[in-house]
This record gives C-alpha cells, sequence and structure tokens, in this order.
C-alpha cells in the first residue's frame, strides 16, 4: 500500500516519518484561492477540509492504477475572526505578527484520506482538527529578527512550533501535531474509516 502525501511541507513530511510512515510526496498545484472563493460562506473548518479534499484529489487522479492511500492536509490559524494562511511577504508576516503577540488563536488543520484501487476511489474520509495555541509577546526586535529568517512567510499564520517559531509560543490546547501540519490521532481514526490502521503503513525496519 503506498502511502502519499499531497503537500509539498515539510514539517508534515517530518511528522510521518517520525511516526513510521515513509511516504511518497506529490504536490497538488491546487489553486487554493479559486477553491475557497468557490465556497459559500464556509465555517473555518468546512474551509480548511475543502482545501484538503481539493488536494488530495488532484494528487489522486495523477496516480496510476495502483493500491494507494491519498493524504492531502490544509492548515490555516483563526484569530479573532478573521482567517490567517501564509503571508507570503515579510510586510505581511510582520504585521501577523503584531496581531498575534499576546494573543490566542486556533490553528485548524483540514484532513482527507482517499483510498485507491483500480485507478479509482475506493472510500474517502475527510475531517478537521483545532488546536488552541497560545502566543508570547516578542519584543519589536525579536519579531524583526524572526520575519528575516524567512521562516513565518510561507507557512500558516506565520508562525511554527517545530521551528524558530516555537521560541513564541507559550502553550497549546490540543494535538500539537496538529499545529505542525497533520494530526496523528485524526489521521489515524480517518484511515481506520477507510479500512487501514497505521500499523498497515509503517515503515519500520
Amino acid at each position: 500500500m503506498r502511502f502519499v502525501l499531497a503537500s509539498a511541507s515539510p514539517a508534515r513530511l517530518a511528522v510521518l516519518r517520525a511516526a513510521g510512515i515513509e511516504p511518497s510526496v506529490v504536490v497538488s498545484g491546487v489553486d487554493e484561492d479559486a477553491v475557497a472563493a468557490g465556497l459559500t460562506d464556509p465555517s473555518p473548518a468546512e474551509l480548511v477540509t475543502a482545501l484538503a479534499v481539493a488536494k488530495a484529489e488532484a494528487v489522486a487522479r495523477t496516480l496510476g492504477p495502483e493500491d494507494a492511500v491519498v493524504v492531502g492536509c490544509d492548515s490555516m490559524l483563526s484569530l479573532d475572526g478573521e482567517m490567517l494562511g501564509k503571508p507570503g511577504t515579510a510586510e505581511v508576516a510582520r504585521k501577523r505578527w503584531t496581531q498575534l503577540a499576546g494573543n490566542r488563536g486556533d490553528l485548524l488543520t483540514g484532513h482527507a484520506v482517499l483510498r485507491l484501487s483500480g485507478g479509482g476511489i475506493t472510500a474517502r474520509a475527510t475531517g478537521s482538527q483545532t488546536t488552541g495555541v497560545r502566543f508570547a509577546d516578542p519584543s519589536p526586535e525579536e519579531i524583526e529578527a524572526y520575519v528575516a529568517t524567512g521562516e513565518p512567510l510561507n507557512v500558516a499564520g506565520a508562525f511554527t512550533l517545530d521551528g524558530l517559531g516555537g521560541w513564541f509560543v507559550e502553550g497549546i490546547e490540543g494535538d500539537p501535531s496538529s499545529v505542525i501540519g497533520i494530526s496523528l490521532p485524526l489521521t489515524r481514526r480517518l484511515l481506520a474509516q477507510v479500512g487501514l490502521t497505521v500499523a498497515d503503513l509503517w515503515s519500520l525496519t
């Protein structure tokens, strides 16, 4: 059974590898803005789940007639009623951190698990995980130094838990793996819904 991660995220890949799975990485190339624009007033959970489904389905269409499971994920930070994705630029990342400092947000990660056989999707399961994040109150100099590293530009909410951003996270209320990008507990439950166990997929030697 081939495990395909429909994501370019090195953090998601690292979580899976540490948990005994060596996935194939296939990047979806999905236009996330277009997917979001096609939704009618989605809740935060519906938004991230729809994006995860779009990524997983796009990758599934590129695979041949093989037995595989495709996992897609998408993360955003909900802060003061606003959904925050990747900043993209230093200017936006700097602005985000003026919002995050000393505040609390919810990191939502949508998950889609597709089981493939014979070139088609035979089973699917979706869900989302919400984890509370309490942020420190870094000084302007610390924010500037963090933004200058480039790390916060390309991650949801402009922070990481497992990298340099971890210095500025005071606490987590919920599943830390979900904050990194893929919830192991939720993924295990979704795999069970498509007839697989994590032990079926472990690549331990």
